[in-house]
């Protein structure tokens, strides 16, 4: 089973469209052809987010079904510890507690739209939920 970390961002357009390909990685988790690597402040992350109004109103979820959602996406998560900290690593610092849950939990990819994440200079391939669902097909 691929273990991976799922982009904020991937995580919330999944969430925004049942139609799109990011939604089919959350189906993909739930159905457990994949393990998603966390930590806590990624976790976190994602909390924070999606508690947003903008958020909520464009996902039509309220606060009790992303508490929902969150619990399931927990249970199906692998928690990572983080033991050492590179940053600053990439251009966006948003993206650093991706970077270091996919590093510290030996992920074999970062799912995410956003390509240009510098994992691959620790072996981590990036993957937009396309490429990613590809793969998931092999």
């Amino acid at each position: 089973m691929p273990r991976s970390t799922l982009a904020v961002r991937c995580v919330v357009a999944g969430l925004r469209s049942r139609l799109g390909a990011s939604n089919r990685v959350l189906v993909a988790v739930a159905e457990g052809h994949c393990k998603p690597l966390v930590t806590t402040s990624l976790f976190l992350e994602y909390e924070a987010v999606l508690l947003r109004p903008e958020q909520q109103l464009a996902t039509g979820l309220s606060p009790s079904d992303i508490e929902g959602f969150l619990a399931a996406l927990a249970s199906a998560a692998e928690p990572v510890e983080v033991n050492f900290l590179w940053r600053p690593q990439l251009r966006d610092p948003a993206d650093e507690t991706v970077l270091e849950a996919a590093v510290n939990g030996r992920a074999e990819a970062i799912v995410t739209h956003n390509v240009r994440t510098g994992a691959q200079r620790f072996g981590v391939a990036t993957l937009t939920p396309a490429e990613f669902l590809k793969e998931l097909r092999k």
